[in-house]
């Protein structure tokens, strides 16, 4: 029968509490023991991936209170949810990302807006339009980054912010390399517009 939370016992996402070194176990074998009901697979899966979810949901997000709270909600959903993931679709990493990101877009149909990325990181290609905004003002652009349509603040900060390749992206985003690469060009055409001087000659 699927674990519940409660067999769980001591919860690994609550402060202060320790997380034992995972053991050398390999991925594969951990997973089907937490879907088994073992929690010290569970707390090992956590201990391995909480990182990058909580990285990427504090990218998306700006806020350390709300990132911790889109990674507590992923794994509780894989609590829930102990066969939601498929080995033969992919990768485990990249699919708690899949789960952070519908968790992350529900935040944002509630509240309507995002708060800009305090970690800008390296703009890592040399797309002029990337090149354009590298040395603005890290707060306008921050600020610029908030307003960006999901689809295309998401390339970003999974392209040049996480620095992911094009292939990484797609399959964290669910769509096709190339459409990732569009998605990519068009955030960093627009933050590049949004810079732009205003015309000068008129009189």
């Amino acid at each position: 029968s699927a674990p519940r939370p409660w067999q769980y016992g001591r919860n690994p996402m609550r402060e202060g509490v320790d997380i034992p070194e995972s053991p050398a176990i390999p991925e594969p074998a951990l997973i089907e023991r937490f879907r088994q009901g073992d929690r010290d697979a569970f707390t090992a899966l956590y201990r391995i991936h909480h990182p990058a979810v909580f990285r990427f949901a504090l990218l998306m997000t700006a806020d350390p209170e709300k990132a911790a709270e889109i990674t507590q909600e992923t794994f509780v959903w894989l609590i829930r949810h102990p066969r939601g993931f498929d080995p033969a679709r992919g990768e485990f990493g990249p699919f708690l990302g899949g789960v952070a990101r519908k968790l992350l877009q529900r935040q944002q149909r509630r509240e309507r807006r995002w708060l800009p990325s305090r970690d800008l990181g390296r703009w890592m290609s040399s797309d002029p339009a990337g090149d354009a905004v590298r040395s603005l003002d890290g707060a306008a652009v921050r600020k610029a980054i908030s307003a960006l349509p999901f689809r295309y603040r998401e390339a970003v900060v999974l392209c040049d912010l996480e620095s992911k390749s094009y292939e990484e992206a797609a399959a964290l985003a669910g769509c096709a390399v190339g459409t990732v690469r569009s998605r990519l060009h068009r955030g960093r055409e627009l933050l590049a517009r949004k810079f732009q001087p205003k015309d000068e000659t008129r009189k």
